[in-house]
């Protein structure tokens, strides 16, 4: 498609997004979180019945995961649109009442609770899994000053609008542009950094090319970094949903600051241990996304198998 008519297309979609931000602002601040969940339910049937292309990025991955299309393939993906739907849902949600809200619908696990009083600052990390918007929220509950980043969403007006949402509960959200020197300024002055590293990052905007199912992949070499830099300790966790559609936060791996020395060895594990959880969880994934879009060179995989021969 062309440039000018990708704009136009651009200029045409903004009263819709308005419409729909300013709709879903209006009706989930007045939902039960019964209601909530009913209605997200909903709307990711109808994700599902019309987003072709995404169910097809969902049997992709997959079959990266497993080798081959699983025989539940299709069950796994209408669960995956169910989770996200109900994750975006949760994140209007708690644009009101927003602390009263977290409360009733998340709770930290045991361990978790142990980590966060033990380790200020802290930098946490985790996917698109689970309720991904309640993790930072629950660690601010818990008395963490808490820093987030965010990527633009459609249009600069829209991305503020969510951007502001976000920040419901108190914790300071971050545009993903130029996000480097305010976290490190926030780690520096005792807050802690919510970070997710399952979708690719161009190595030139920090990315560092692992393994993640097998393929290589650039993802964000920022938790190691930020940890080394900082002397904090990295915890990776993740929000299981319950079966009441609340979602318990739960520490999978912890590392001290001295291990995150090694950025590409410490980013290697975050993203294994994430690989961990998704493969016994896939309907939990947001499965209807490019991950693996990204074309390595001879010269990342060369780079990448001198560092995998090096950790042996």
């Amino acid at each position: 498609m062309r440039p000018r008519y990708k704009r136009k297309l651009r200029l045409l979609r903004v009263p819709f997004e308005w419409l729909g931000i300013g709709l879903g602002f209006l009706v989930f601040s007045i939902l039960t979180r019964r209601g909530l969940i009913r209605l997200c339910d909903f709307v990711s049937w109808v994700m599902y019945s019309f987003d072709g292309r995404g169910r097809g990025y969902a049997r992709e991955n997959l079959e990266i995961m497993y080798g081959s299309l699983p025989a539940n393939a299709e069950t796994i993906i209408r669960r995956s649109y169910r989770n996200m739907a109900r994750t975006v849902g949760y994140a209007f949600w708690t644009c009101f009442r927003a602390r009263r809200r977290c409360e009733s619908a998340g709770e930290m696990a045991p361990a978790g609770k142990a980590f966060l009083v033990a380790n200020k600052p802290a930098v946490t990390v985790s996917g698109h899994i689970g309720c991904w918007e309640i993790l930072s929220q629950l660690a601010f509950l818990e008395g963490h000053e808490m820093m987030s980043v965010a990527k633009n969403i459609g249009t600069k007006g829209m991305t503020k609008l969510l951007m502001r949402a976000r920040r419901s509960i108190g914790q300071e959200i971050v545009p993903a542009d130029g996000a480097f020197r305010p976290l490190m300024a926030g780690i520096k002055a005792g807050k802690s950094l919510g970070l997710l590293v399952d979708q690719p990052v161009d190595p030139r905007d920090g990315g560092i090319w692992v393994r993640f199912f097998g393929r290589p992949v650039p993802v964000s070499a920022a938790p190691a970094f930020f940890a080394a830099k900082a002397k904090a300790p990295i915890v990776i966790a993740w929000s299981r949903p319950l079966k009441d559609g609340r979602w318990r936060c739960v520490p999978v791996a912890t590392y001290t600051a001295s291990e995150a020395r090694d950025v590409w060895g410490m980013t290697q594990k975050c993203i294994s241990q994430l690989e961990r959880v998704i493969r016994r969880h896939p309907s939990c994934w947001v499965l209807n996304y490019r991950y693996f879009r990204k074309k390595y060179k001879p010269e990342d995989l060369r780079q990448l198998e001198e560092r995998e021969a090096k950790a042996k």
